[in-house]
């Protein structure tokens, strides 16, 4: 089906209700990060819009439940055919309000879609067991039945795959939804809203509310005190994560949270350095350094530290800074103002107390954009524990090197972080790659690899990184409850 979805998108930006396209009282704008002008503006929902999408998602689950999970999977391949139909168009939305390069957003939306394929495929494959039972006549089954309503809220910085990555488990488990998208990146998760209602969704499983970051806990509040809702997945920070798991236990909703990052990256003396090189440019500087995957401390040996500084500023420095309207561009504009200014506290910091710029270090006027929120790629090195960035995700196009001499120093500063999300290193040591493996604290470890994300694979972390699993196998569970059914009289 073939039909302008920006456009759709852009000039009639409302929340999608049950089936229907709803406006709220009050609206805020989306501003395209490139240029600093209004791009479009969605609705500043409240209270009532959150309470009506809940008793849509309420109202349609036991239906939605009840459907074949061969039925569920055809609704979601027709999405994700739909997704794939519209990948330019969705890639430059993501572009205009998020402010990705149009490389990277093209690779967001296939990334997005694959979560919504695996999960079609994988909605027929819930299976059960049969336990053999202990007397006879007496028969004992395992049966997996999906949680309820879920309400699922996303961060800005892949405004596709985060959603999509929480929607399609949800559905193919024969969950309804509820979703909250970003303040800066709502309409992509329209477009996708959109999308899934072209697809044959049926009005009431999927339902999207937009609000400001002033309005965003009257929308959330909402779904947390209502016991409909069985089920949080949130991505975003450590304090708010919190701050769900502690509203929610008064209903005892499940919860998956996948919160801040502080990944540490790992070089040893006999590391191939042009592929440490390849991969940590893969790892920091995809979306600018705003990925919760991000390394943010990159550990490298004494004996191999100033090669790498080369050959990594070498690489830095000759990115090309710009919109996603220069074709050229490698890394966009910082989400926001209040980015750039935690770049810049991180930065200063740490020069202050030692740190060298090797290239970069400060903002970028790019001509003819009209933004304010490009910042130069960045290496320090002489990073050392005394610095915010060693304890602060930095979220930004900063790699700082910190220097070490030996395993068991490289180890220990590794895991001096209350966070274990992702964690990187490379070597040709095959003991050490299995000694280092299973010492690093982090729910997820990248070997002499930075791109580690797959909708195949496991996403998740440990400590205050949250808990619970996005994508793979066990990305299905998460969205569903064991029940044990017990027979008797059988003989």
């Amino acid at each position: 089906m073939s039909f302008d979805l920006i456009g759709t998108i852009i000039d009639r930006s409302n929340n999608y209700i049950d089936g229907q396209w709803r406006p709220a009282a009050h609206r805020f704008d989306v501003v395209d990060p490139a240029t600093g002008a209004a791009l479009s503006s969605v609705p500043d929902s409240g209270k009532a819009d959150a309470q009506a999408a809940l008793d849509a998602a309420a109202a349609a689950l036991p239906a939605w439940r009840a459907l074949p999970a061969k039925v569920r999977a055809q609704h979601l391949k027709r999405w994700h055919a739909l997704v794939i139909a519209h990948l330019d168009e969705l890639a430059q939305l993501i572009s205009r309000e998020q402010g990705k390069v149009t490389a990277e957003a093209r690779a967001e939306v296939i990334y997005g879609a694959a979560y919504i394929e695996w999960f079609a495929e994988e909605a027929v494959r819930s299976y059960g067991d049969i336990i053999p039972g202990p007397a006879v006549g007496k028969k004992m089954m395992v049966v997996k039945e999906a949680v309820g309503v879920v309400a699922a809220i996303t961060p800005w910085n892949f405004p596709i795959a985060m959603i999509a990555r929480k929607l399609a488990p949800a559905l193919a488990a024969g969950c309804t939804v509820v979703a909250k998208p970003a303040e800066d990146t709502p309409l992509s998760a329209l477009a996708l809203a959109r999308l899934a209602h072209e697809a044959g969704i049926p009005a009431g499983v999927l339902n999207v509310v937009t609000a400001s970051r002033a309005q965003a806990a009257q929308v959330v509040d909402v779904w947390l005190d209502d016991a409909r809702v069985r089920k949080i997945s949130f991505t975003g920070s450590t304090d708010v994560g919190k701050h769900l798991a502690r509203q929610s236990a008064a209903t005892l909703k499940r919860l998956s949270l996948e919160l801040g990052g502080n990944a540490p990256f790992m070089v040893f003396e006999d590391a191939d350095l042009d592929a440490a090189v390849d991969g940590l440019m893969a790892a920091k500087f995809r979306n600018g350094g705003q990925t919760c995957v991000s390394p943010n401390r990159i550990y490298v040996h004494a004996a191999v530290y100033e090669r790498f500084s080369e050959l990594l500023v070498r690489r830095v420095s000759a990115l090309k800074v710009g919109p996603a309207s220069d074709p050229a561009a490698q890394v966009g504009p910082m989400i926001n103002a209040r980015a750039v200014d935690k770049i810049t506290r991180h930065i200063a910091d740490a020069c202050a107390r030692g740190a060298k710029v090797l290239t970069g270090g400060k903002p970028l006027h790019v001509e003819g954009s009209g933004g304010t929120t490009f910042f130069a790629p960045t290496v320090l090195a002489e990073a050392d524990h005394t610095m915010l960035l060693a304890h602060e995700e930095t979220f930004g196009p900063v790699a700082a090197l910190f220097r070490f001499e030996n395993e068991e120093q490289a180890m220990r500063l590794a895991n001096e972080t209350p966070f274990g999300l992702a964690a990187y290193f490379y070597t040709r040591d095959l003991a050490r790659i299995w000694r280092i493996s299973e010492r690093f604290e982090s729910g997820m470890v990248g070997i002499n690899e930075g791109a580690i994300s797959s909708e195949a694979a496991p996403f998740g972390g440990i400590k205050d990184s949250g808990y619970g699993r996005e994508g793979s196998r066990y990305g299905l569970d998460d969205y569903m409850q064991t029940k044990y059914l017990c027979m008797g009289g059988l003989a």
